[in-house]
């Protein structure tokens, strides 16, 4: 282990143990990463456990376990540094870095997505909306783009380097965009369309279903 400023950095070896880190606890590090940014837009310097947990509705050991996974980041009585904690989050998220992005669908909400501002300063660019519909080809979207026909997908992977795609397309189209973006050497796919994908087992899908999410919650509506 590696010491910065008094604090404990994980190593290079360590952060590397990815196999044996569970995955829900990989899931709770960008949303304890989003929190400090938030407290350090507050102009806050140290914050704890403790904090971040009334913050999240999270145990603040929970907190603590899970950033032990990958090093002793705070101080005893003193908490945690927020910019060093950000830093640590970041590299261990691979996110200290811009990831290129290929963006498929220019639809509604294709476009929304394309328009958000937010991506570049979480670690990522869309550097490619990409879409079937010769209507919307060749139209300009986003932060000065221009939408992309699909049918030119391995050429555009290969130009920008990109490991990851946004899926904003229907459900009937979704397995087969799908296929193809495994196809030309994509590896990690978010995924809007309310379907569950088949993918070889390198490739990493996340979803997005807004329907799922209500139907959760009206289960607890009285």
């Amino acid at each position: 282990m590696l010491r910065e400023g008094g604090y404990a950095v994980a190593s290079d070896a360590r952060v590397q143990e990815k196999a044996s880190i569970p995955d829900i606890v990989i899931g709770r590090l960008p949303v304890y990463l989003r929190t400090l940014r938030l407290l350090a837009d507050d102009g806050r310097e140290v914050t704890s456990s403790q904090e971040l947990g009334e913050h999240l509705g999270i145990s603040s050991a929970q907190i603590r376990k899970d950033l032990s996974h990958f090093g002793e980041f705070g101080k005893q009585g003193t908490g945690y540094n927020i910019d060093f904690l950000c830093q640590q989050l970041q590299k261990i998220l691979n996110v200290d870095r811009i990831w290129p992005v290929i963006l498929v669908g220019a639809g509604s909400l294709g476009t929304a997505i394309a328009n958000y501002q937010e991506f570049e300063s979480s670690g990522f660019r869309i550097v490619a909306v990409m879409d079937e519909d010769p209507q919307k080809i060749g139209k300009p979207i986003g932060q000065g783009l221009q939408i992309g026909d699909f049918a030119d997908l391995g050429r555009s992977v290969a130009d920008s380097g990109a490991q990851i795609a946004v899926m904003a397309v229907p459900a009937h189209a979704a397995q087969r965009v799908a296929n193809e973006l495994v196809e030309a050497g994509l590896n990690s796919i978010l995924c809007y369309a309310p379907i569950t994908l088949s993918a070889p087992s390198h490739v990493r899908v996340e979803y997005i279903d807004p329907v799922v999410h209500f139907q959760h919650m009206t289960y607890y509506l009285r």
